[in-house]
């Protein structure tokens, strides 16, 4: 009767290094006797050194066997009020018993992210396309990670669009009651 509310034990031998305040809160074996690790603050996959934390994934996706995560890496643009993200190459592992990391994933990822909108550019720069605004929550940091994300096309240093992203990024500050 009380085998129902047993948990599963992540093998000693599996369980990667942890931060002071990180905890396992779900894990799936995968193929290649490798396992997906999920934490409070990020996930472990296959072969990484170091978790990918639910603020820098931009999209995860389930298809019943496969995980898909497509994380971003900062774009060096030197502004400070706000980061311009670009996608990796997606990682996909084939779950063999995915028990809830799909549902953790999906959940956490979502949990982190306090704000996003999108922009057209066009009416303002005159460059075709838009731009997503997002603040992210990220474990251990007081406020909110802003971070822009280009329409594909839009170019950066196109006259203006620098100046109005910063006033989006702004506004969405000023929305969501967060200030620096």
């Amino acid at each position: 009767m009380f085998g129902v509310f047993k948990r599963r034990k992540l093998p000693a031998g599996r369980r990667p290094s942890l931060g002071a305040d990180e905890r396992v809160v779900a894990w799936a074996g995968a193929t290649g006797d490798d396992v997906v690790v999920v934490t409070n603050h990020g996930v472990w996959l296959p072969g990484a050194a170091e978790p990918l934390g639910w603020h820098e994934i931009h999209k995860a996706t389930w298809s019943g066997r496969q995980l898909s995560v497509t994380a971003a890496r900062e774009v060096p643009v030197g502004d400070d009020a706000y980061a311009v993200m670009e996608d990796r190459p997606p990682i996909v592992v084939t779950l063999l018993d995915p028990d809830r990391v799909p549902e953790q994933v999906r959940v956490r990822v979502n949990k982190s992210i306090a704000h996003t909108s999108h922009h057209p550019l066009e009416e303002i720069t005159g460059v075709k396309g838009g731009v997503r605004v997002v603040g992210r929550r990220v474990p251990g940091v007081n406020g909110l990670r802003w971070t822009v994300r280009y329409d594909e096309g839009v170019d950066p240093a196109a006259p203006g669009v620098a100046e109005h992203t910063a006033e989006l990024v702004a506004w969405a500050k000023s929305g969501v009651g967060v200030v620096g």
